[in-house]
């Protein structure tokens, strides 16, 4: 069987194009601007600062525009008055006598803001030592109002739960003077020194203020410090009770009492009182007639014995 041969029909090839060489397009570098003149540059800084100022001014409004919007924090309340709450409290006698004395009235009110506690004696308590306060210096006066103070705020819960020595405003810390004995007796509190009047303590009658950093307490008496007044003497002892005399002794049922011996009539005849007994110059008179009389005796005796003898020789 003859075999087919196939035909293969030719292909065209195109002819490569020849490349032909592309122009590079350059840019040219870009012109610098002209230089400026001095005069221009400064005016340019100037205006620069300026500007500068204007956003400083501007930030600082609006800073200062914030704080006012903000409400400010209130002031801390002032210190209490301490007179002025004493007198309110039934002690203005005791408040008026701190106010007279400047040293007194001055440590007061500048010891208040650390804590103050205030034993201020009643009007009547204070009407009554006026006579004993009016003899004292001015120093005495100023240490003896501050001595009824105590540096530090006391509740009374406080006071209640202390017992012992207290320094007081007028204490010196290095002579540790004018100090006071609190003491808790039951619910009462009092107060002692060793020249308390009478040895008797002063109570704590009433609260008037409670409320910190103040304190004050109504007392029954002014409170005495040793270092101006005397300490008070100590009571005597009770005497001891009589012996029982041996006549007035209880004596067994059926024995008879001892006999006492008869009292002597010369023991007991009264001698004389001496407003009876003559002057002395009575005495002297009394002497020199006695002494007058013997003379005249004597020479009547003598007179005698002569007219006896002469009568003899005659007989």
């Amino acid at each position: 069987m003859p075999r087919h041969r196939a035909k293969c029909t030719p292909v065209a090839i195109p002819a490569p194009t020849p490349l032909t060489p592309t122009r590079t397009q350059t840019t040219a570098p870009p012109s610098l601007p002209p230089r400026l003149a001095p005069a221009t540059m400064r005016r340019l800084r100037l205006a620069d600062a300026l500007l500068l100022l204007l956003l400083a001014l501007a930030s600082f409004r609006d800073a200062a525009t914030a704080a006012s919007s903000t409400p400010a924090a209130p002031p801390p309340p002032a210190p209490p008055n301490v007179t002025a709450e004493m007198a309110k409290g039934g002690c203005k006698a005791f408040a008026d006598l701190v106010a007279s004395s400047p040293d007194a009235s001055s440590t007061y009110q500048s010891a208040v803001e650390g804590g103050l506690t205030v034993f201020c004696p009643s009007d009547s308590a204070v009407r009554a030592f006026l006579p004993k306060y009016k003899n004292l210096t001015d120093d005495g006066k100023a240490s003896l109002l501050l001595f009824h103070a105590v540096p530090v705020h006391y509740s009374l819960g406080g006071l209640k739960s202390n017992n012992g020595p207290m320094n007081t405003l007028a204490t010196d810390g290095a002579a540790k003077n004018y100090n006071f004995t609190l003491q808790n007796q039951g619910d009462v509190v009092t107060i002692k020194t060793a020249a308390s009047s009478g040895g008797a303590p002063a109570r704590v009658k009433s609260t008037a203020v409670d409320k910190d950093p103040l304190a004050v307490y109504v007392i029954d008496a002014v409170v005495e410090p040793v270092e101006l007044f005397k300490p008070a003497p100590a009571p005597a002892p009770a005497p001891a009770p009589a012996p029982v005399a041996a006549a007035d002794a209880p004596r067994a049922p059926g024995k008879k009492p001892a006999r006492r011996p008869a009292p002597s009539a010369v023991a007991d005849a009264p001698g004389p009182a001496a407003d009876d007994a003559a002057p002395v110059d009575q005495k002297k008179d009394a002497k020199k007639s006695a002494a007058a009389g013997a003379t005249c005796v004597r020479w009547w005796i003598a007179a005698a014995l002569v007219a006896v003898a002469g009568a003899s020789t005659l007989g």
